[in-house]
């Protein structure tokens, strides 16, 4: 593996050909535009143009860099490889739609689910593209309903034999993947219906994500594993003004899973992200700490609305990762929710691999404040039984739930200024000594 992956650089141009070390452009002076249809490419948006896109993006980079123009239309594409100095523009009224044929997607050395492997390339792929930039007011839409539907009917005819199906083998694409990228910017364009993943930032460095709409169905066919945005190893990542409801997780910190995850070069922690003025629709998460993640540091959530049944923040603890959780701040969040924090053991794809190591996770140093909020259930705080807990603080926080008790097994939780029901917290109901909180009653 590790000399496959030394080759990564050989087998990834064979895309991205001819290859040019990156020129930075000029103070004052504004890429060239390179429209997609002068290159060929057309809006039948039943007839391929994956050629003339890529076309499009070679000349750009042969040219010393410029921003490859997506005009109005329809133009159906599978993979395309950005190249140094190339930028993305889709014009009001543009959309890049995705080919539904998994063949129009290379499988190549890839990354998934915290782990190096060989994969399908992405609808729109950057590979160490410093600069790189997305930006709107159109569309990229991922056509991912063939490959949901395929999803659920291989799992669905593995649990009639008794066996229980990965993620992985009903072959989808993601909608955008950026690796070993620094500056990077999406912004105020629409991500749609990805087959897979929507948004995958892996070892990428100074990145913005601002005012994108990204979404994917719940029904009539749910989009399964469509996460919002996937921060993988990153640092300095920002999300603000963006609208998430996806099918799977809003926004998940990602960096490696198993007994050895924290010794491969290949995984790395997560560090420095601020999420702002987002609202998060329907999502099975808002704020997600796993499930492959080795170390998330300085995560700060604030100044956001929420409106589904499902957590706020979730930690998905596997027993089979040492997993570091640490200096985590939600504020000034309002709407509704199922919980505001759920802490639990996620064992999903659990494998040890033969290891002897016992894992377990830390967490430390949670701070929620400023937090108003309908909820089922106001937390939920239970791990794996050797995690490690401490310094959760909830800080001015005003919960109506229809569940009043919550599970709390750990002693360093502390309240301040905390309302559930109309009554003051000073511990946890049902674990520490406390006021007797009644349920809310359903409207």
């Amino acid at each position: 593996m590790k000399a496959l992956f030394a080759l990564l650089p050989l087998i990834f141009t064979a895309f991205c050909l001819p290859f040019q070390a990156e020129m930075p452009e000029p103070k004052g002076v504004a890429p060239k535009d390179y429209i997609i249809t002068e290159f060929g490419a057309g809006s039948d948006s039943t007839q391929l143009s994956t050629e003339a896109i890529q076309r499009t993006i070679d000349k750009a980079n042969a040219d010393g860099g410029g921003t490859v123009v997506i005009p109005k239309g329809v133009f159906l594409s599978g993979a395309l490889f950005f190249k140094p100095n190339t930028q993305l523009r889709l014009q009001a009224g543009a959309k890049l739609k995705g080919s539904d044929n998994i063949a129009h997607y290379p499988l190549i050395p890839s990354r998934m689910e915290g782990q190096s492997l060989d994969y399908y390339a992405a609808l729109v792929n950057a590979y160490q593209v410093n600069n790189f930039r997305i930006t709107g007011p159109g569309t990229i839409d991922g056509n991912g309903l063939r490959f949901w539907k395929n999803f659920w009917a291989h799992r669905d005819s593995m649990q009639k034999i008794g066996k229980s199906s990965t993620n992985l083998e009903v072959h989808r694409p993601r909608l955008l993947f950026i690796w070993g990228c620094n500056n990077v910017t999406i912004e105020n364009v629409k991500l749609h219906n990805a087959g897979f993943w929507t948004t995958h930032l892996y070892k990428c460095t100074n990145v913005l994500i601002e005012g994108c709409d990204i979404r994917s169905p719940f029904r009539p066919v749910k989009a399964p594993s469509t996460d919002a945005v996937d921060i993988d190893a990153c640092k300095k990542v920002t999300v603000r003004n963006c609208y998430i409801s996806v099918n799977d997780d809003g926004i998940v910190m990602k960096g490696g899973k198993g007994p050895n995850a924290q010794k491969l070069p290949e995984n790395g922690a997560v560090e420095d992200v601020l999420i702002e003025n987002v609202t998060f629709g329907e999502v099975h998460a808002a704020v997600t700490m796993g499930s492959e993640c080795i170390h998330a540091n300085r995560i700060t959530v604030r100044n956001c609305w929420v409106d589904n049944d499902r957590p706020l923040l979730l930690f998905k603890m596997r027993p089979d990762t040492y997993q570091l959780y640490e200096n985590i701040t939600v504020d000034n969040v309002t709407g509704r929710c199922g919980t505001i924090v759920t802490l639990s053991p996620w064992t999903q794809f659990f494998n040890m691999a033969g290891s002897t190591e016992k894992p377990f996770g830390t967490i430390r140093n949670i701070t929620i404040s400023n937090v108003k909020v309908k909820c089922k259930q106001f937390a939920v705080l239970n791990g794996n039984p050797t995690d490690k807990v401490s310094n959760i603080t909830f800080k001015n926080v005003d919960a109506t739930a229809e569940t009043a008790a919550f599970p709390n097994k750990y002693s360093d939780v502390k309240f301040k200024q905390v309302t559930l029901n109309g009554v003051a917290l000073k511990a946890a109901p049902g674990n520490q000594d406390g006021p007797v909180v009644k349920p809310l009653k359903p409207d």
